[in-house]
């Protein structure tokens, strides 16, 4: 899995890079079709501002998981959004399985 970080506009901290990351790495122990991360980071102004994080996942089969956040922390903002793209993969990933105990209709087909 590949991670892309970007700080719009300004120079982000190494600690807020290896957050973010640290974060994402939960996907991979989730669902093992991820592809790549990327995190973007902007602000309103520079002083007392929003803090924006973006998160999106790309997975295989073109599937892709966006989430956006704003607060007055970037690192409240990565959490918030990481939490919604971890709800939107946990939910995918059980619309993949099959839940009722039987033999799937795909696979009574195939046999």
């Amino acid at each position: 899995m590949s991670f892309i970080f970007t700080a719009r506009h300004f120079k982000a901290h190494d600690s807020l890079k290896e957050f973010a990351e640290e974060s994402s790495k939960l996907f991979n122990d989730i669902y093992d079709g991820i592809i790549k991360t990327e995190v973007i980071l902007s602000y309103d102004k520079p002083e007392n501002s929003i803090k924006h994080a973006e998160v999106i996942v790309h997975a295989k089969n073109n599937h892709t998981f966006t989430a956006k956040e704003s607060s007055d922390d970037f690192k409240k903002s990565i959490e918030a959004s990481m939490e919604k793209v971890e709800t939107q993969i946990r939910k995918f990933k059980d619309k993949l399985t099959d839940h009722s105990g039987e033999k799937s209709v795909k696979n009574i087909a195939a046999e």
